[in-house]
């Protein structure tokens, strides 16, 4: 771990998770930055020389595409540090760094070789400094260069407190002492696409609460019409499945709007088995929600992936609003994640109630799911090398 390594005089290299959102040059939501700056500031105030690397975006390997550059997330850094962050292109900069000053990589997915893994890449990114961190939970699932291979070819690596305090929630939330009833609330657009959640989840949770297209799917699989909504009626045997092995609360009511609207204004309230055949339901209902709220009350671990509506328009939105806001007023252990969820916390202003909010995306899936992260893998390899030489 990071407080365990000496970084005053040393240059230390950080893996962080700057893929946000930018608009017109300038970052739109900076809540990846802000969850990074404790770990650069304890950097900083120990005198170390600080580098940081992150990728933005899906660009091309081997072009440099503007569109993508970190200089925003530069010029967003410098003014939450209040001292310059130089961009640098030209990796040989960083390592004339003094002790206390701060530099951050151009977008490390300009480099041919980042996301397969490349030795040489690797290899040339812990030349930069004499202690990694990877501190970048977000991209934990990924085995890329600047997220494993460093790991095995700097001088010194470890985890930092960011990517610590993630592990930690997740270990407490999934543990076999976390506190239930445990309630998962799975929202998105398809059944599918969270197929390996909902199965594990299903073994572990007392209720799983869904919404969005995937709630639609299951109301397909409970005999209801769904109309023109957006679901998935081949993953029917897979939500009967599931309805099988946990308690599912099935929607029994909703809100419609007529199909193919592109800014659809009138919400309409329908049972669960009347929604018209050129409808399609966008939110929940407020029977439903009040049924959800109750068994929000009562839970004592909640995990939550994914908004219960479209709630970018306010009329579809009352079913993110109210489980944010019960979700927010629990004294359950509640840990929330993904891009979507996040930003729905942040438009209902309930991220102080909760207990824990996950930088990941693909990341806190994948470790709800079960599956070992590879950036952690790599980490835990090295400690274990490191306790037996």
């Amino acid at each position: 771990m990071l407080r365990d390594v000496p970084v005053r005089g040393r240059r230390v290299l950080i893996r962080e998770d700057f893929n946000v959102p930018i608009g017109d040059g300038k970052v739109r939501n900076a809540a990846r930055i802000d969850a990074a700056l404790p770990t650069i500031r304890h950097c900083l105030s120990a005198g170390a020389a600080v580098i940081l690397v992150s990728h933005l975006g899906r660009p091309v390997p081997g072009k440099r595409d503007g569109t993508l550059s970190l200089a925003p997330v530069a010029r967003a850094l410098g003014e939450r540090l209040h001292m310059n962050v130089a961009l640098l292109e030209d990796w040989h900069e960083a390592t004339t760094l003094r002790p206390g000053s701060i530099a951050l990589l151009e977008n490390i997915r300009f480099e041919p070789g980042e996301t397969n893994n490349d030795r040489a890449l690797a290899e040339r990114l812990a030349a930069l400094c004499d202690v990694f961190v990877m501190d970048a939970f977000g991209t934990a699932h990924r085995a890329h260069a600047s997220t494993c291979g460093v790991i095995d070819a700097a001088p010194t690596a470890c985890a930092g407190p960011l990517l610590e305090a993630e592990l930690n929630a997740l270990g407490r939330a999934l543990g076999g002492d976390l506190a239930r009833p445990f309630v998962a609330i799975v929202g998105g657009a398809k059944v599918s696409t969270k197929l390996a959640l909902l199965e594990s989840l299903a073994t572990l949770a007392d209720a799983i609460v869904v919404g969005g297209g995937i709630a639609n799917t299951f109301l397909l699989a409970a005999g209801a019409g769904v109309g023109e909504s957006l679901a998935e009626p081949s993953m029917v045997p897979v939500a009967e499945r599931i309805m099988a092995r946990v308690h599912v609360p099935i929607p029994v009511d909703v809100m419609t709007a007529r199909h193919g609207e592109t800014a659809p204004r009138e919400a309409r309230l329908r049972q669960w088995k009347e929604v018209a055949d050129d409808e399609a339901i966008l939110d929940l209902g407020p029977e439903t929600l009040r049924r959800l709220r109750s068994t929000i009350e009562s839970a004592g671990t909640i995990i939550w992936n994914g908004p219960l509506g479209v709630f970018e328009f306010d009329q579809f939105g009352e079913g993110t609003r109210t489980l944010a806001e019960a979700v927010a007023a629990s004294s359950a252990f509640s840990i929330a994640g993904g891009g979507d969820t996040l930003a729905a916390i942040d438009k209902y202003d309930a991220g102080d109630g909760l207990s824990y909010l996950s930088t990941g995306g693909g990341a806190f899936l994948e470790f709800v799911q079960g599956e070992t992260l590879p950036a952690v893998a790599a980490l835990q390899r090295r400690a274990g090398r490191a306790s037996c030489g």
